[in-house]
């Protein structure tokens, strides 16, 4: 069997703590050739995503003038969230591997099917989230008199003079972004497709993360690097990036997870 097409077992009841297959360095570039695929099967529905992304991003960027404590942590947080907010490209990639029509109503719908779960997982990456927020502003108070405005925290964080507010903002930031991605890099597909609970997909997730770590550090790196080249013309570029990251995520779940 060709683990980057594993056999499309839908909705079947799963064990809690499913077999994970070993994966290939090479997986990420599959994982996100499998995406542009879907992508080009269903362009319209992704771009309506990934105008989604360009608009959440334009909202960002509104208020981190007036919190930028918080902005800065939610913002990665919003692109370390994505296997939450990609649910509806999720369940695209899922329709075009059973060979059906995806459609953009069944898309943004997908989450009614496991709504409690996706609402637990939901709920615990916010609380994260926010922690991270939490966090930073006090990183920022004991490190400032007062709170920089846009220009003033990205002078903070290019000047040498701020080393030890550089390394605790950078060491606590890569704390909760390793654990927001450990426990999110394939737990709401799992959920979407094995109808499994948010603590077992969460576990399942964390696993895979710390038993491959090079893989799953290779895929981080990829999905950082391409969004963050997305970020650079105004948002525009996670018209496709924000989809086809999306997709790509779905086929990593299915390659790593075992039905």
């Amino acid at each position: 069997m060709d683990p980057a097409e594993p056999p499309a077992v839908d909705d079947a009841p799963a064990s809690a703590m499913p077999a994970l297959r070993t994966l290939a360095l090479s997986a990420p570039r599959r994982w996100l050739a499998a995406g542009w695929r879907d992508f080009r099967r269903a362009p319209a529905i992704g771009l309506f995503f990934g105008a989604c992304f360009v608009a959440m991003g334009w909202a960002l960027l509104a208020v981190f003038e007036y919190a930028p404590a918080y902005t800065l942590a939610l913002s990665a947080g919003f692109l370390l969230s994505g296997p939450f907010l990609c649910l509806g490209l999720y369940r695209v990639s899922q329709r075009l591997e059973r060979g059906e029509r995806p459609t953009l109503v069944d898309a943004m719908l997908a989450w009614r099917e496991r709504g409690g779960a996706m609402a637990i997982f939901g709920l615990v990456l916010l609380v994260l989230e926010l922690v991270w927020g939490r966090a930073a502003l006090v990183i920022f108070a004991v490190s400032f008199d007062g709170m920089p405005d846009f220009r003033g925290s990205l002078l903070a964080l290019l000047d040498p003079a701020n080393l030890g507010f550089i390394v605790a903002w950078t060491t606590v930031g890569a704390i909760f972004a390793t654990l927001i991605y450990a426990i999110s890099a394939v737990s709401i597909p799992m959920i979407l497709h094995r109808r499994s609970d948010a603590i077992s997909a969460g576990l399942t997730s964390l696993r895979l993360v710390s038993t491959q770590p090079a893989v799953m550090a290779l895929w981080a790196a990829a999905i950082v690097a391409l969004v963050g080249l997305a970020l650079l013309p105004g948002f525009a570029g996670l018209l496709l990036a924000g989809p086809v990251v999306g997709h790509a995520s779905w086929h990593a779940y299915r390659e790593a997870v075992a039905d």
